[in-house]
């Protein structure tokens, strides 16, 4: 039981960093972006990244939890409460992106706007989350 207690932990490490440099990539590509139909095809393919990243997170932190039994602390709710607002801020984006109104004058930097704030919250959560267990 130690010994998938341990591998969990490591994994569940290795996917927050994987989840961090993803928000930092999306970040950049965010900001290098110039063509939305360009950047729509690149997020088609690399937000599945992210939620594989998510996914990796919550089914370790699981793990976690089963092999201490289910024993429910304050850092276990609030990182269920911080992977269930991760998830609602991806769908949030990907929603903003796929319904983004061409139509408009400047759609992209709407759009830019919004993913960048959503950006810096999951950037700061990850952050945070992780510099409190860490230490």
């Amino acid at each position: 039981m130690n010994e998938m207690y341990d591998m969990s932990i490591v994994t569940h490490n290795a996917g927050v960093i994987g989840m961090l440099a993803v928000v930092f990539i999306n970040i950049s590509m965010l900001f290098l972006a110039k063509d939305i139909c360009k950047y729509a095809k690149k997020m088609r393919v690399f937000m599945p990244i992210g939620a594989g990243f998510i996914a990796t997170i919550l089914f370790t932190g699981a793990v976690m939890m089963a092999a201490k039994h289910l024993d429910f602390t304050i850092e276990n709710i609030i990182m269920i409460v911080f992977g269930t607002l991760m998830i609602m801020l991806e769908a949030k984006r990907y929603a903003k992106l796929k319904h983004l109104n061409l139509d408009q004058e400047n759609p992209f930097e709407a759009y830019r706007y919004t993913a960048f704030k959503i950006l810096q919250i999951e950037a700061v959560m990850l952050l945070a989350i992780s510099v409190w267990m860490w230490l």
